[in-house]
């Protein structure tokens, strides 16, 4: 049989005598008032059960430790760091009984921050929030919840420098708005549904330290921790993991953190995990590992150092991140090799702009892909597109020159195969190309986000953006040089803006995305970005007239097909002109129609759409 000692908080008497002291019956052997010089004598089978607040268990448990007594916890109503890290049962009347029904205790481990413990978080500068909307559970937490977090995430935060060191490394120095600090994976709050392998017994802690680069970062793991499916186990993007049993934190600065709940500032925190230090008999709720894994974890890559740390360090966060030279050297290296002239580009530029005006000739949706895939124009736009965000002259000429020298390929050879082809009437494939509206230029916008982003992420093929650069460009500089060869100018001079239209939008958008990457500060980017939105502006003019031409269209066929006159249906209605208004109609009747009754017609749909129109017919009998 237990023999119980209950050691209590005085100011809970009332408590201690109604409802505590019935549940232990004949187990108690003494009943204790805690105070600050406690003496106790005890027998080596007594079992101490407190029932503190989280104040009084930090000054007891160093006593604990020190007389290796063997101990239990109850929920006092201000012991919530405790019973949150060491899985104590709200329930007071269930707590006592699974202390009394739990014969082995188990040897805990104990984490020490500058000499004191630590029962559930250390929080170093802004943390808590953050981790908080990471790890919520849609089971378990209500949605307003999660958005009172997210909004959180608007607030100015700065970066500290710290510098972390650990035993047998080299001290790791870097820069992040804060740490969290854990002990355990299992009960605490923040860290159970995102740690694994973890139990209070493996002689670890978790170190914690979070770095994100902007603001546009923290509101962007907001928006997906908002929409996070429920078990998804992940730190966030910009958090590091070193799980270890010792280390030392520095700041050139006072250290202002939260230890349980409270504030306190200090000029370097030690933390120390003692193993096996507290025989515990364990909460309902805490898990001990039966072979506790002892390694330790790394895992530092997202956080900053050198030139990258140093413009983070002391200030607040940017709300887009300014890459450091050292991130985007490669990029600019790749940069200024797309936009060199090379014999491969030219090759390419020819053989595409060949394929794709023979897959035009011959109607051919296969073929024209074909030539889209071999199109190398996308290269030195990109680099185009950089250099503009930058207002870097050589890039400008660079890839200039090598647009020009393609399009100059594209066009001769477009113009020569229109002289040897002696077919001269435009079909489906042509015609879809000389009359762009604002559709064509969303196109061209997202292709340019595309092919930016390829570029600056290196894990990213960057032949996934290449065919949907490529789908927008070939095509019309090859109907324009056919419109050339021709000598049809609104043929070349329609494909000629859907052109332009896509090297406008693809610049313009390609732009946009290396400066929300932060490949260039707003300063050094903003005459860049205007002109591109001038010319943008400028371009999408004669495009909303090609939209609202566009809408007109769509609207009459709605309104004609299969519209009855009298006797006759209407079918398949082709609008071959806007302005003015021409139709291909197919007349579906019971008996041939002779001109006055096509006039009839004529004038009728007339009426019905309230202009005057050109109509080619087409007749069908309909015999029964």
């Amino acid at each position: 049989m237990k023999s119980v000692v209950l050691l209590y908080d005085p100011r809970q008497e009332e408590v201690v005598e109604e409802r505590i002291l019935p549940l232990f019956e004949q187990h108690l052997k003494l009943k204790i008032p805690f105070n600050n010089e406690l003496k106790i004598n005890l027998d080596e089978e007594d079992f101490i059960v407190t029932y503190l607040t989280d104040e009084q268990l930090k000054e007891f448990f160093p006593i604990a430790v020190e007389k290796n007594w063997r101990i239990g916890l109850l929920p006092h109503p201000k012991m919530v760091q405790a019973r949150q890290g060491f899985g104590v049962d709200s329930k007071l009347e269930e707590s006592i009984s699974h202390l009394l029904n739990l014969e082995e205790s188990k040897d805990v481990d104990l984490l020490m921050v500058n000499g004191r413990p630590v029962f559930n978080t250390v929080v170093i500068g802004e943390s808590l929030s953050l981790m908080t909307g990471s790890v919520a559970n849609t089971g378990t937490s209500r949605l307003w919840i999660r958005a009172k977090s997210f909004f959180r995430l608007f607030r100015r935060v700065k970066s500290t420098r710290y510098k972390i060191i650990l035993k047998d490394k080299e001290p790791l120095d870097t820069a992040c708005i804060g740490m969290v600090i854990v002990q355990h994976g299992k009960s605490n709050l923040i860290s159970r549904r995102i740690l694994e392998d973890s139990f209070v017994n493996d002689g670890k802690m978790h170190l914690i330290p979070l770095a994100p680069k902007s603001i546009s970062g923290l509101i962007w793991f907001g928006i997906s921790s908002l929409f996070r499916r429920q078990g998804n186990r992940s730190l966030p993007p910009f958090a590091a993991h070193i799980k270890t049993g010792l280390v030392t934190i520095e700041s050139n600065e006072p250290i202002n953190y939260s230890l349980d709940g409270a504030l306190m500032s200090a000029k370097g925190l030690e933390l120390e995990v003692k193993p096996k230090v507290i025989r515990l008999v364990p909460g309902k709720h805490l898990v001990t590992g039966d072979s506790p894994s002892a390694q330790e974890v790394f895992k530092v890559k997202v956080l900053p150092r050198g030139e990258e740390r140093d413009a983070l360090s002391g200030r607040y966060l940017p709300f887009i991140y300014h890459a450091s030279t050292d991130e985007f050297k490669w990029l600019f290296t790749t940069l200024r090799e797309n936009a060199k002239a090379t014999n491969s580009y030219l090759v390419l530029m020819t053989l595409s702009t060949f394929i794709a005006t023979l897959g035009l000739f011959g109607n051919s949706s296969p073929v024209i892909i074909g030539a889209m895939i071999l199109a190398p124009l996308m290269s030195p736009i990109i680099s185009l597109s950089m250099g503009v965000l930058r207002q870097d002259q050589r890039l400008i000429f660079e890839s200039s020159k090598a647009i020009g020298l393609g399009m100059l390929l594209g066009y001769l050879c477009a113009v020569f195969l229109t002289w040897l082809t002696p077919l001269n009437i435009s079909n489906e494939e042509i015609l879809a190309r000389v009359r762009p509206n604002l559709l064509d230029l969303g196109v061209a916008v997202g292709s340019g986000i595309a092919g930016a982003y390829a570029h600056a992420k290196e894990e990213v093929a960057k032949t996934l953006a290449g065919v949907a650069i490529a789908v927008a460009l070939v095509p019309p500089l090859a109907v324009s040089g056919i419109g050339l060869g021709w000598m049809d100018w609104s043929i070349f001079l329609g494909a000629l803006l859907l052109l332009f239209t896509n090297f406008a939008g693809m610049i313009m958008a390609a732009a946009f995305t290396f400066l929300l990457l932060g490949f260039s500060p707003f300063r050094l980017a903003r005459r860049g970005i205007l002109i591109t939105l001038l010319v943008v502006g400028l371009v999408s003019l004669p495009l909303v007239l090609g939209f609202l031409d566009m809408v007109k269209e769509k609207d009459v066929i709605s309104k004609l097909d299969g519209h009855r006159l009298e006797e006759v249906v209407l079918r398949d209605i082709h609008v071959r002109q806007v302005k003015p208004l021409r139709l291909s109609v197919k007349i579906i009747a019971e008996s041939p129609l002779n001109e006055s009754q096509i006039r009839n017609i004529k004038q009728e749909l007339e009426e019905y759409l309230g202009e005057e129109i050109e109509l080619e017919v087409t007749l069908g009998i309909k015999v029964m």
